[in-house]
């Protein structure tokens, strides 16, 4: 009887992990803004990127779950967004779809040359919430810092770029 109960219990904490969905790491995706449009049901987050340094290289939008054991880790992005930068000065809009309403956070990066490479004394970057960076933290705030809640709709935020 006691083995029964416990191969319940067993089965009843599986069926819970089961029943929880399961956020997919790694997609890199289109920046649709479509998903971010009026009639659209989201979950989704349209960031607002301001500050753009020049009109050169490339930019990445990466959204994270804002746990501690995922934030900024290799690996443990959602969504990324690889794009041209078109506005110097300006700002540029983007689209990222997020799995669930929840806590996120999001990073940007501003590659001015179009390597591929973060290079902190040329390439700018921003976080959700826009936390102070500094080279002391190597510009790499606190989950707590740039977590965030999108709800189950279009979550509107604003990035704005640092440069050192």
């Amino acid at each position: 009887m006691v083995m029964f109960k416990v191969a319940m219990g067993l089965m009843s904490v599986g069926a819970l992990f089961a029943a929880t969905p399961a956020i997919a790491h790694g997609m890199e995706i289109g920046n649709d803004l479509e998903r971010c449009s009026a009639t659209a049901r989201g979950p989704a987050v349209l960031v607002d990127v301001r500050g753009f340094s020049a009109a050169t290289g490339t930019v990445r939008v990466q959204s994270y779950p804002a746990t501690k054991a995922a934030w900024l880790n290799k690996g443990e992005w959602l969504n990324r967004i690889d794009v041209p930068v078109k506005a110097a000065g300006g700002e540029m809009r983007f689209c990222v779809p997020v799995p669930q309403p929840g806590k996120y956070g999001i990073a940007v990066r501003h590659d001015r040359d179009g390597n591929g490479k973060t290079d902190i004394s040329r390439d700018g970057g921003g976080f959700s919430n826009n936390p102070s960076i500094s080279i002391f933290n190597l510009g790499k705030p606190g989950v707590e810092k740039a977590a965030f809640y999108a709800g189950p709709g279009v979550t509107k935020i604003t990035i704005n770029l640092r440069y050192m």
